[in-house]
């Protein structure tokens, strides 16, 4: 290869910008984007990987590449001189800028079709939020809103009271507080309770949540001693009791809400852990007895979540503070509560750590709109993720029979299909949710799978006994329509 031809051969920008692709894509994005990115592609001459960084001094994509054109340009003499990689022709490089522009410059989230069975599905996005809470998020989203305004005095005000008093309501707690998470809930308790002190919690119950995060990292990053009782699959009560002192700021039960231990094991309830602490140690030397709940179920809705612990009934058996989430069985936005008795609650409203976690007005608008069918008892209704839990698998057998006999006459052969959905997100481990869905029996379901995955939208499968199977406990009922096309566009290739 004559590398000086080679080189010679990479075009001027204002070339790769009149091809086709290229205009499209500045009619798209904008001149100066595309015009960064074809920089970048005339530079690089291979994207197979997205670009780090950003649009650097002088702003916008123009700015990022002028200040970098002679490295970048150097850098790509080198590719060719050291690894022989022959210059693309112009429409090649616009093929590859059209790569670039889609890595770099096309938002990555996207609504999906959840075709899994699993209800709060973490890497899903976990619970889909319901029309008022939509509507709720546009409305305050739209413009200014009284987030942090007393509209009756016209002085500053807190936006933590937008959803203290209905979640004291619907639990029974005497105050609330709202933060971005469950975790962020248990370590502000700790934080604001427990730092240099210790906190006594079951060996059974040192649990990791989601992302590899553990309840010891949490703990020790609040400050807070830990305090090891009992055994991995065995705690007694006596065992709580027998490590209280004068150090003991808090007893912390964990929901066994991920996880689920079967055989010769033992954990005492939440109410005979509260009274016998309360029995034990008296007056403002007591403990806390801590609750991390964190599935959040606010009330019994029967069915399948009819054995579910709730939140009121945390409250009930006397826990100081409860902390659980938001965007599972409650069945809103991403968010942690702390529900529980007024002193409790106090200093968490005015410890430091609150202003890192705090959350925003979508997020408590959101939060706020979820938990109006609560109120008025219609959150089976309301709430997609308790409605989809609540579906019977003979409603979900009904719909599977139609979309099968719609797949068939179209020559994709389908077949109705016993499933066992779950309820994911750390909440009922264990509990399968009997139901329906789809099979379809091609040749490569892992093809299948992929080639749905990348479509428009995409849609989400699971591959069972070799067999494509599309569970419809978590295919919104409007969606049906859409699983239809997606899979007789895959069946059309």
């Amino acid at each position: 290869m004559n590398m000086a031809r080679e080189l010679r051969r990479l075009p001027a920008l204002h070339r790769l910008l009149d091809t086709e692709a290229a205009a499209g894509l500045a009619n798209e994005y904008g001149q100066a984007a595309v015009a960064a990115g074809a920089r970048k592609g005339v530079a690089t001459a291979r994207m197979g990987t997205p670009e780090r960084g950003g649009p650097g001094p002088g702003g916008g994509g123009r700015g990022a590449v002028a200040a970098g054109a002679r490295k970048v340009l150097a850098t790509a003499r080198m590719d060719t001189l050291e690894r022989g990689e022959p210059v693309p022709d112009a429409a090649g490089l616009a093929d590859r800028l059209a790569e670039w522009v889609q890595a770099n410059l096309t938002p990555t989230l996207m609504p999906v079709v959840n075709a899994t069975g699993v209800i709060l599905h973490t890497n899903l996005g976990r619970a889909p939020l319901s029309h008022g809470a939509l509507s709720a998020l546009h409305r305050v989203g739209l413009g200014y809103s009284n987030l942090e305004f007393d509209l009756a005095t016209g002085a500053r005000s807190d936006r933590y009271r937008h959803c203290r008093r209905v979640l004291a309501y619907l639990t029974g707690a005497a105050d609330a507080v709202v933060v971005n998470n469950n975790a962020a809930a248990l370590l502000l308790i700790l934080a604001a309770h427990c730092r240099g002190r210790e906190v006594v919690i079951s060996r059974g119950q040192m649990v990791e949540v989601g992302g590899g995060f553990r309840i010891p990292d949490i703990l020790e990053q609040s400050g807070a001693h830990l305090r090891e009782v009992g055994t991995t699959n065995r705690t007694y009560v006596s065992d709580y009791l027998e490590a209280l002192s004068d150090r003991t700021a808090a007893v912390l039960v964990v929901h066994a809400s991920n996880f689920h231990q079967v055989g010769y094991t033992e954990q005492p309830a939440l109410a005979d852990v509260v009274h016998a602490v309360r029995d034990t140690v008296r007056g403002a030397a007591r403990p806390l007895v801590v609750h991390d709940l964190g599935s959040g179920l606010l009330l019994p809705v029967g069915g399948c979540l009819e054995a579910e612990h709730t939140v009121a009934d945390s409250v009930s058996a006397g826990a100081d503070l409860v902390a659980f989430s938001g965007d599972k069985l409650l069945g809103g936005p991403q968010a942690g509560a702390v529900v529980g008795t007024a002193d409790a609650v106090a200093p968490l409203l005015r410890h430091p750590l609150l202003r890192v976690l705090r959350v925003d007005k979508l997020i408590l608008a959101a939060l706020g709109a979820t938990l109006e069918p609560y109120v008025r008892g219609e959150a089976t209704a309301a709430i997609p993720a308790l409605a989809m839990a609540s579906k019977s698998a003979a409603e979900l057998k009904t719909r599977a029979a139609a979309l099968c006999r719609t797949l068939s006459d179209h020559g994709l052969p389908a077949a109705p299909v016993d499933l066992d959905g779950a309820a994911g997100g750390g909440s009922m481990p264990g509990t399968p949710i009997p139901g329906a869905g789809i099979a379809v029996r091609v040749e490569r379901p892992d093809l299948w799978s992929a080639a749905l995955r990348a479509g428009e939208p995409p849609v989400v499968t699971v591959i069972r006994q070799g067999q494509l199977v599309l569970d419809l406990r978590t295919v919104l009922p409007d969606q049906d329509q859409v699983l239809v096309q997606a899979l007789l566009t895959v069946h059309g290739r």
